[in-house]
């Protein structure tokens, strides 16, 4: 039997600096998570004995973010027993691949109500933590080409042509939406502020966001991946690119994806599960896409991942709405209109990773609550979401409005 899978209610935490300087350093990532379980209970009058499962994305499962850190969460947040829990990871794309896992199960009919979304806190526990053959294993990375991110969006920029200023009048242009939209109250409806065992508000609202970004001070900031490039990796990049000369390395802390804490949860079921529990749909999942491309630049599936995701759908680009690519770096932004031939006028419209931070694990459930406020505000119908990843993976997931 198949069902619709529908989105009833979509939250995230406000995110915030992710060293320990942050302001939400202070929360371990099962309180993060479960502050969240809790206002979805909440906010919802939510039997939680009715959802089969909660699905988890974290990029770095290990320390106190491993042991299965979403069954964790659960019975932090005290929930029914009978409620399962599963961490996935799909590296940035793994909130976004946590919502699509929690779609398929519930489109087959095998679970009627699932709650998807992801953690990181990257504060406590750093990016890379957990290891791995792609960037740790030498002669696997001789094997596959390995070069880190930064170097694969700078090589975009060089291919594309896009300047140091290209990329800063983006990343300026995602501040100032993000500022805009926290500073209209458009996050609130999503925004759960995050409080301390005292029921005392340790964050309300993003404190990532740098409203007073200028362009003289992007222009100000020195190219991160330069160095990097020098050691070897520019040389493997232009091999297999071989038309280049040279990478114009264009990519700073001012134009890429900050690092973060946050956490985020979608509630997703049948419509029958809503009827149970007297739950209006928002929403409805109506395809979903990953691909891959290739792993040295790595960071160029976004856009193939889009147009799968529309051809499962049936649809074309003029069926989307609202356009969503999570600004891991300002080039995979820009490549990402180009590759749909879209415009930023509908791209990103409140903002993006840039200027609020890229929460790796929860990130895909962080745009999807953006997504679908903002097309609420607006009474438009349908969204389309997609995520860069790593090893050349992109992921997309079309949303519609009910």
């Amino acid at each position: 039997m198949s069902n619709s899978a529908f989105i009833f209610d979509a939250i995230r935490t406000p995110r915030s600096k992710g060293k320990p300087t942050g302001t939400l350093h202070e929360v371990k990532p099962i309180d993060l998570g479960a502050g969240l379980l809790q206002s979805l209970k909440q906010r919802n009058d939510l039997d939680t004995s009715y959802v089969d499962d909660v699905i988890l994305g974290c990029v770095s499962p290990v320390g106190e973010q491993g042991s299965d850190v979403a069954k964790m969460i659960v019975q932090n947040a005290d929930w029914d027993e009978s409620v399962a829990g599963v961490q996935l990871n799909r590296f940035c794309a793994s909130g976004l691949e946590a919502i699509n896992t929690a779609a398929a199960k519930v489109v087959a009919g095998w679970d009627q109500l699932v709650v998807a979304g992801g953690i990181e806190c990257m504060s406590r526990v750093p990016m890379g933590s957990d290891g791995g053959a792609m960037a740790g294993d030498a002669a696997f990375s001789i094997k596959s080409g390995f070069v880190p991110q930064g170097i694969g969006a700078d090589t975009i920029a060089t291919l594309d042509g896009y300047s140091r200023e290209d990329v800063d009048a983006y990343a300026m242009e995602s501040q100032r939406r993000a500022a805009n939209a926290r500073d209209n109250g458009w996050f609130d409806r999503s925004v759960i502020p995050v409080k301390d065992l005292n029921g005392l508000t340790i964050l309300e609202q993003d404190d990532f966001i740098k409203a007073d970004t200028t362009m003289e001070g992007l222009a100000g900031l020195r190219a991160s991946f330069a160095e990097m490039g020098k050691y070897g990796f520019d040389d493997i990049v232009l091999k297999k690119y071989n038309t280049l000369d040279s990478i114009n390395h264009v990519h700073t802390p001012g134009n890429s994806s900050g690092i973060v804490d946050g956490a985020s949860a979608v509630l997703i079921g049948t419509g029958q599960a809503g009827l149970d529990l007297g739950l209006e749909p928002r929403a409805k999942i109506v395809s979903t896409a990953i691909i891959s491309t290739d792993p040295i630049i790595m960071l160029t599936g976004p856009g193939p991942a889009a147009k799968k995701a529309l051809k499962t759908a049936g649809m074309n680009k003029d069926d989307i709405d609202l356009w969503e690519i999570n600004e891991a770096f300002a080039s995979v932004a820009l490549r990402y209109m180009r590759d749909l031939d879209i415009s930023h006028d509908i791209t990103n419209v409140v903002g993006g990773s840039i200027a609020m931070g890229h929460p790796l694990g929860a990130t895909g459930g962080c745009i999807l609550s953006s997504m679908l406020d903002e097309l609420e505000r607006r009474d438009l119908s349908t969204g389309m979401l997609s995520l860069c990843v790593g090893g050349g993976m992109g992921i997309s997931t079309i949303i519609e409005r009910v």
